[in-house]
């Protein structure tokens, strides 16, 4: 593996060994680098894919941070050789399409996943479709998400939702403490299905939107599908890649 771009978190561990690693291993911009190292956790992970989506190389992450599901033991050496190999996972993002109470739209992008979540002390009420069809005309509920498989072990798996594995071209629909219908989790969506749903007495039951955690304030509808237009590619130490640990997380 050639030229290196290190990139990481603000916290003191991570801007250290930034510049520990970037004196052994020199130091490369991330326009110029064959492979971009990301210092930090989970959260600054997805922060390094979306910031450098549009160069089309792949990311390895080491762990600086709390939490490290998307990330690799961090060791200062023999980093070249972990790198070179390394194994590849490629994943689509989901696409969110967001109308608000004034009637202005917005899109982003989430690796992990896409909730809608209840902003007062009300609860929310949603409507939901899958590809045009209604199939839950209200949910009383904190909220729900649509996840992707390298989303399922996060904000998914604490409310019920299921591990998805990575290749199975399905999307998890999950309720967040859901009101009525009482006891319903959610459902497995196709990768392929398009999800809207709607806000119901938006004025009375404010909702906002989180893609990957960037929120979308007062929203009516959202519209959210599998992007297939952009992979991102992520590097794991061999024997450690995320089909591994997404099942490994269900014997935990």
């Amino acid at each position: 593996m050639g030229n290196i771009a290190f990139m990481a978190s603000e916290t003191p561990v991570a801007q250290a060994a930034q510049r520990t690693l970037g004196a052994a291993y020199g130091v490369t911009a991330p326009e110029e680098a064959e492979v971009i190292v990301a210092l930090g956790g989970d959260g600054f992970m997805l922060q390094t894919l979306h910031g450098t989506q549009h160069l089309d190389i792949p990311v390895y992450g080491m762990n600086c941070g709390t939490i490290g599901f998307l990330m690799n033991e961090y060791r200062e050496e023999g980093l070249p050789d972990r790198l070179t190999e390394a194994e590849e996972e490629v994943i689509n993002p989901l696409h969110m399409h967001a109308v608000t109470d004034d009637g202005s739209e917005h899109e982003r992008l989430a690796i992990n996943e896409v909730a809608l979540l209840r902003a007062g002390s009300q609860a929310a009420k949603l409507r939901i479709a899958v590809d045009g069809r209604v199939r839950m005309p209200e949910l009383v509920c904190d909220g729900a998400l649509v996840a992707t498989p390298a989303g399922s072990t996060a904000y998914n798996y604490s409310a019920y939702g299921p591990i998805v594995p990575i290749g199975s071209d399905v999307l998890a629909l999950t309720a967040i403490a859901a009101f009525r219908p009482r006891r319903w989790r959610g459902a497995l969506l196709p990768k392929s299905a398009e999800v809207v749903i709607d806000v119901l007495e938006p004025e009375k039951r404010r909702v906002h939107a989180d893609a990957d955690s960037r929120s979308v304030q007062n929203v009516q509808r959202v519209t959210i599908r599998s992007e297939a237009s952009i992979a991102h590619r992520i590097l794991f130490d061999p024997g450690h890649g995320l089909e591994e640990r997404l099942i490994s997380e269900q014997f935990t």
